[in-house]
């Protein structure tokens, strides 16, 4: 089926576009604000292009030139995208936790290195695995994400082949990037790891679904609290840069939790620390998909690693600086394997933790994971459309997380009429901006 569309061309004569079917599809998952910017329509077609939007966000763009996309790409993107639908794993493990999903062993622990430890966000740990992975030949690169070299406050895709790669990427990066779109998802190799965002790990997964399970990608995944708009980090940048060149922006890292830091090209470097930069600056602005995430914690992931706060007198996490420690939780059999054989080789220290630790120290995941049913039905209710979310037993997980019967009520009302303000507003401001 395809669809005609009537637009203008530059001298102000009608001109006809042909949508396929796959770019519809695309095209109603991004207008009802359910992209994630992950970049799985870019690695099904090559007539796609990830690209910053006015708002700041990575979306896609249809650029043509390349082959036709068949029915079989658009089965498989509404299959895969994680604005058209998102689910649980579907591979036997041995525990689930209400709140951080399917797993087969938890675990604190740092990377071996001091060096690797030290410049990591988080301890470590996943550039380490990264790094481990191509050194020892389980993998000839690794597809990540890391500073762009021309653009240093954007983030790109990048291969890890090397451990200078794996330390020159290392550092959370709080911004927009697609890193599936630089991931073969046709190619059929098994010698190429993955490390992304949840989103990233559930689009990759799913779209290679259909192969084997022993020749299914190997994916490294962290907790993620949400995509901060590109245009929050410009601003932060130009407000410590005071407008001078910049070679280098580091969100995270050079310590724990380390400091969102900015060097000019004279060598003047000015910070302000974790707290301050996601707190006040970038959190504030993620995108309206993350809203909604029923996955925070990488469940589509062989190995998810996060924070594993210090806590302060009541329990909550705290932001001052300390030698790094993570969460890493082996997801699948093979990720369980493969944590043991880099603890073996010396790459990670490991030590047992009890999931409901890793919880308490997590209060954004697990509340987050609790409000996703009353946010996706306040977004329903103000007419939008919503990803199809099935199998996290969400409203099972809201009753028994909650403190009480009332609170539970009080919560889900608060946060269904929240994203119902919130869809409603977007709306309005989208008009706007079509009659500007």
């Amino acid at each position: 089926m395809i669809k005609l569309d009537m637009t203008r061309s530059k001298a102000g004569r009608p001109a006809m576009a042909v949508k396929s079917d796959f770019e519809q599809a695309v095209a109603r998952v991004v207008a009802a604000g359910n992209c994630s910017g992950c970049g799985l329509c870019a690695a099904l077609s090559d007539n796609v292009e990830m690209r910053l939007d006015a708002e700041g966000f990575s979306r896609p763009a249809w650029v043509g030139g390349g082959r036709p996309d068949s029915a079989d790409v658009r089965r498989r993107f509404r299959r895969s995208c994680p604005g058209v639908t998102i689910r649980p794993p579907q591979t036997p493990v041995v525990n689930r936790h209400p709140t951080l999903g399917l797993y087969v062993s938890a675990w604190s622990g740092w990377a071996s290195d001091d060096q690797v430890r030290h410049i990591g966000s988080s301890a470590g740990v996943l550039t380490a695995l990264s790094s481990w992975l191509v050194e020892s030949g389980r993998a000839t690169e690794v597809v990540g994400a890391a500073a762009s070299r021309t653009q240093p406050s954007r983030t790109v895709p990048v291969k890890i082949r090397s451990r200078a790669d794996a330390l020159a990427a290392s550092g959370s990066r709080y911004a927009p990037v697609g890193v599936a779109a630089a991931y073969d998802v046709d190619s059929g190799r098994t010698d190429v790891a993955f490390v992304g965002k949840p989103c990233e790990a559930y689009a990759v997964r799913s779209a290679t679904e259909h192969r084997p399970a022993a020749d299914s990608p190997f994916i490294l995944s962290f907790f993620c609290a949400g995509v901060p708009s590109q245009l929050a980090t410009d601003a932060l940048v130009d407000k410590l840069a005071g407008g001078a060149e910049v070679d280098s922006v580091r969100y995270r890292g050079n310590g724990w939790p380390g400091m969102f830091s900015v060097r000019d090209r004279q060598g003047t470097v000015a910070e302000v620390d974790y707290e301050e930069s996601w707190g006040e600056h970038l959190g504030p602005h993620i995108q309206p998909r993350c809203k909604i995430c029923p996955d925070g914690t990488g469940e589509h992931a062989d190995i998810a690693v996060g924070d594993f706060w210090n806590a302060d007198s009541r329990g909550y996490p705290q932001f001052s600086e300390s030698t790094g420690n993570s969460a890493v939780i082996a997801r699948t059999r093979r990720g369980h394997e493969a944590l043991m054989a880099a603890q073996m080789a010396g790459i990670v220290e490991l030590h047992p933790v009890k999931l409901d630790d890793v919880a308490a120290i997590q209060p954004l995941q697990t509340r987050r994971r609790r409000v996703v049913l009353p946010r996706l039905l306040g977004r329903v209710l103000a007419g939008g459309r919503v990803p199809r979310v099935r199998g996290y037993r969400l409203l099972r997980t809201e009753i028994a997380t909650a403190p009480s019967l009332r609170q539970f009520l009080g919560e889900f009302i608060g946060e269904a009429k929240g994203a119902r303000w919130r869809a409603v507003r977007g709306r309005r401001r989208a008009a706007q901006d079509d009659v500007a």
